[in-house]
């Protein structure tokens, strides 16, 4: 009996099918037995992911509110709703509210990518059981059973092959390979990587030809896809730069607010005022040091970020990411369809007489062939180039199709390639159908690792037999015994250079194929004996072609966009490390640096170094082949070991765990799995590598927005809050009431303050380097800048409040003077944040017209509040004349220049 729960972490490539069988006391012809069945269903539970260890809905709700913003602002709002201010007290609390809500409802992303994943299992499998060949849902399949497949077929447990006829198995989602996995029941070595597996099948992988037969040798959180299932589920979802920095300033804030409140308590006791007044001023200094209008600006700010993303091709599904693409010092790029097309494209053809370059990108069949000299390639004048061309186009089972002016391949993306190749020298599908008609087909296998095909051959002007075939070089030069000339001349093979040649496309990470062709004696290949056995030593090489998925037109000049911002560019990959460096060189990874084992690491060279070493060699590293699922994890954790703020891309099942862990998961939006999606914080909607470079440069317009906001806000709500420690200090009346202060604060935080989200981005944004993750929210300079503003807001209003009262004013009317000369400041300072560098002039006024929109909405309040009777009432305001006006437009503009002669001492000093 089977001791324990059967997994893919034993090697069962490694074993012998009877030896598979023996282990799993199974039948590898006749399958388990029903009552086996049930026995192991009971023991080994359902074929299914386990479902995610959820918290409460009570404590998800609560959490949102664990934050020590939120704990200031439910502060704020009590403390107004307690001085009757229900309006302003139901403003702050509908802010709280919004922003929880949010969080609530983003909570739930790693739930549904945990539930995407178990839903890639619910299918139905091809059993036999009892000797009885029976259809079963694939949840109900257990370890031992014996499953068959066909092409379409989804794999539905880890199987190992004991049988199959031409089986190939798109594993891309799993382990990166960009062509289908060919598939035999030879026994492996036990230490290989998935990718390398030949003689196994995966859960949740798409069978694309052929067909088989495996034994389940695991089910359920056992499989590959259940390791991965864990790895999402483990890994961590890090608070953003941006909810760091929050954090953190939130604290200072929370402390800071209550100590300055204790201070005003404690002074106007000792000065013996009335305790509830001095309360009250305690209140007003809280509710004025409280920058009600920050969430509200975050969540704004970073909302028109997310659309201006999705303008570029960039859909936000997580609104703080916005921010994290600003502040990215790493991304880590998948290889196949975001820094290439994910279309298979002949790049080279060599003949025995001459080589050609093609031109053109991907399955669209525009492009010519060219000799060295750049001269156009005749088909009509090199016979051997034209029978190359109609090998790989008519032995061949793909099929180019064209919808809504987008080209593509039904088929093996390498025969499309050759399909491409041919239809761009004038050989299209149709045409070669009426040229070649086939009459019978040796398939391609793994053992013979050829495609050959009998055609009746009409090309020229008598009808005859043709015999095409393509493969591996090795094997077809095994079948070759000559090679065709321009001129149709046979000549005897010359296996040296044709070795050499493919040796030197494949050192270019090409792939490369040959092919053959025989018109001589063919009387006895008839279609209904045409084999194998009557090829070896009769074909004439005609050429090789040499392929290999692209670059993306614009990826180049992305990735050298990012390294001129700052950020390394690293590509994590499945593929083989040969093939990986030469797309690497082609966009530009290596920087001009030779490569070699410090910057083209392996998974195999990833499991052999210590665990302390690992941070600094995949630092150094850019390129990062045949990786497993793991292994992308550990990556992204090393990486964020260094403090880097990591953005990761992927698409497929196996990038989930790794898009989960980085500082924002990339997914692909047209080749990316619903897993992959569901898991990322952001999705690309055409998988464009030059995509991400767009975005980073919106999350960094975003943050600086934000930064200009804080600018801008601290001031005031530090400024309020020291004329009402200044006023318990010397024992003077309040310029300033507590609802006043909320007028202030509200109004500004959204006519005013919101407007800098809609700045454009600064001239420069992507040629500085990225912000060091560990610079604080509130920098030196901005601590500086906030005093000074806030300085001359005290003062001003201060002596506007002194002089008013002194003058004859009444009470309100020296408070109304003292709320706009406020207001009236930060109108002024608004423009002044809108770049720390330069100027409002150089900018330009209406560079940003929401400003001005806001400056006009803001002044309709001032006078709505200064001269309405209603307003008077509510806020305990009075109507000041014009010459009031005067001194506050006057002190305004003696501000602004104060700020704007500090602005220029500051960029003298950079």
């Amino acid at each position: 009996m089977i001791t324990s729960s059967p997994s893919s972490a034993t090697a069962y490539h490694g074993l012998a099918v009877h030896e598979v069988a023996q282990i799993l006391e199974t039948d590898p012809r006749r399958g388990l037995t029903g009552s086996e069945v049930v026995e192991r269903l009971t023991r080994f539970g359902p074929n299914t992911l386990p479902p995610p260890k959820g918290t409460g809905l009570l404590m998800r709700i609560l959490r949102q509110f664990h934050n020590p913003l939120i704990y200031v602002l439910l502060a704020a709002g009590t403390l107004t709703a307690w001085l009757g201010e229900y309006v302003d007290s139901a403003v702050i609390f509908g802010v709280v509210l919004i922003n929880a809500t949010v969080g609530f409802v983003q909570e739930s992303k790693a739930e549904t990518a945990l539930e995407s994943l178990r839903a890639l299992v619910r299918t139905h499998a091809r059993v036999v059981r009892d000797g009885r060949e029976q259809t079963v849902p694939s949840d109900e399949l257990v370890p031992g059973d014996l499953v068959l497949l066909d092409a379409g077929d989804k794999v539905p447990a880890d199987l190992r092959l004991t049988r199959l006829v031409e089986l190939r198995v798109n594993e891309s989602a799993l382990t990166g390979e960009s062509v289908p996995a060919a598939k035999d029941e030879a026994v492996l070595s036990a230490v290989l990587p998935v990718a390398d597996r030949r003689n196994m099948t995966y859960s949740g992988t798409m069978v694309t030809t052929g067909s088989g037969a495996g034994i389940v040798v695991a089910t359920g959180a056992q499989t590959e896809l259940g390791e991965i299932h864990r790895l999402v589920g483990e890994a961590k979802t890090l608070a953003t730069p941006l909810t760091q920095k929050l954090a953190e300033f939130s604290k200072i804030l929370t402390i800071g607010i209550l100590a300055l409140a204790a201070v005003t308590f404690g002074i106007g006791l000792l000065r013996g005022q009335d305790a509830v007044e001095v309360f009250t001023s305690a209140v007003a200094l809280a509710v004025g040091a409280i920058p009600e209008g920050l969430p509200a600006a975050v969540t704004i700010t970073l909302a028109i970020g997310v659309v201006r993303m999705a303008r570029r091709r960039a859909v936000i599904r997580r609104l703080p990411a916005v921010e994290t693409l600003g502040s990215t010092t790493v991304i880590c790029s998948d290889k196949t369809g975001t820094l290439t097309e994910n279309q298979m494209t002949v790049r080279t053809v060599w003949t025995p007489g001459g080589r050609y370059e093609v031109t053109g990108s991907g399955y669209a069949p525009d492009g010519i062939l060219h000799d060295a000299t750049g001269a156009s390639a005749s088909v009509d004048t090199d016979a051997a180039l034209r029978w190359s061309l109609l090998a790989g186009a008519a032995c061949n089972d793909a099929a180019l199709t064209e919808q809504d002016g987008r080209w593509d391949i039904v088929g093996d993306p390498t025969e499309g390639a050759m399909v491409v190749a041919a239809a761009k020298a004038g050989w299209g599908a149709d045409r070669v159908a009426d040229l070649l008609p086939r009459l019978a087909t040796l398939p391609f296998s793994s053992e013979r690792r050829y495609m050959a095909t009998l055609h009746r051959d009409a090309t020229g002007q008598q009808e005859g037999r043709v015999v095409l075939v393509k493969g591996a070089v090795e094997r077809m030069l095994d079948l070759c015994d000559g090679q065709m000339d321009a001129d149709t001349t046979v000549r005897p093979l010359d296996r040296a250079t044709a070795l050499q040649s493919a040796d030197d496309l494949a050192g270019r990470g090409l792939r490369v194929l040959a092919t053959a062709v025989r018109t001589a004696d063919l009387d006895r290949f008839d279609p209904d004996s045409f084999g194998e056995t009557m090829l070896p030593g009769s074909m004439v090489l005609t050429g090789l072609h040499a392929m290999l998925d692209p670059p993306r037109a614009y990826a180049g000049t992305a990735v050298a966009a990012c390294h001129t911002a700052g950020i390394a560019v690293k590509m994590i990959t499945g593929d083989h490390a040969a093939t990986a460096t030469a797309i690497a060189e082609q966009v530009g990874l290596f920087e001009g640096r030779e490569h070699d084992q410090a910057v083209v690491l392996t998974g195999t060279d990833l499991s052999a170094l210590p665990a302390e070493e690992l941070p600094d060699a995949v630092d150094r590293a850019a390129v990062f082949a045949r990786v497993s699922p793991e292994q992308k994890l550990r990556l992204v954790e090393a990486l964020q070991a260094r403090r880097h703020v990591v953005a990761m891309t992927g698409d497929g099942i196996n990038d989930a765990p790794a898009l989960r862990q980085a500082g924002i998961g990339i997914a692909m939006g047209e080749s990316g799995t619903e897993v992959a999606k569901d898991a990322a914080d952001m999705v690309l909607t055409d998988d464009d590598f030059a995509t991400i470079e767009a975005a980073v440069e919106e999350g960094r317009g975003v943050f600086d927005n934000l930064s200009k906001f804080i600018a801008w806000t601290l001031p005031t709500n530090i400024g309020e809050g020291l004329v009402i420690l200044a006023a318990i200090v010397f024992g003077a009346t309040l310029p300033i009431l507590p609802t006043q202060i909320l007028w202030i604060n509200m109004t500004t935080a959204v006519a005013l303050g919101l407007t800098l989200a809609f700045e454009p981005k600064e001239a420069g944004i992507m040629t500085r380097p990225p912000r060091d993750p560990d610079q604080p929210l509130i920098t030196r300079a901005l601590i500086i800048q906030v005093l000074l503003v806030s300085t001359l807001l005290v003062i001003g209003s201060w002596w506007m409040f002194q002089w008013e009262l002194s003058n004859g004013a009444s009470l309100p009317e020296a408070r109304t003077a003292a709320l706009n000369l406020f207001v009236v400041v930060e109108a002024f300072y608004l423009f002044s944040c809108r770049s720390s560098t330069r100027s409002a002039w150089r900018l330009g006024l209406l560079s940003n017209r929401w400003i001005i929109v806001g400056v006009i909405v803001q002044a309709i309040g001032q006078l709505a509040i200064t001269y309405l009777p209603v307003m008077n009432t509510i806020f305990d305001t009075a109507p000041i004349s014009g010459d009031v006006w005067l001194r506050i437009l006057t002190i305004a503009v003696a501000a602004s220049l104060i700020v704007a002669a500090d602005k220029r001492l500051r960029r003298g000093r950079m």
